[in-house]
């Protein structure tokens, strides 16, 4: 997903673009923009992508015979 080739353009993950808060983006070519918009000279870094939160494991219901063979 974060090497994907077919990458939804996001000022909030371009290469022309510094995150400066949660809200803004200072663009190269543009100046202050929304992480959300994108323009025509969109380069994707998958650097700047965050990976989604891992799920938290729920072990309220596992038992330990549960893993006696």
């Amino acid at each position: 997903m974060l090497f994907d080739k077919k990458i939804e353009p996001s000022c909030a993950y371009c290469l022309k673009g510094v995150p400066l808060n949660d809200s803004e983006v200072a663009c190269s070519r543009k100046g202050i923009v929304s992480p959300g918009g994108s323009c025509k000279k969109f380069k994707y870094d998958p650097l700047k992508r965050l990976p989604p939160k891992p799920v938290l494991l729920k072990t309220d219901s596992v038992k330990k015979e549960d893993f006696i063979l």
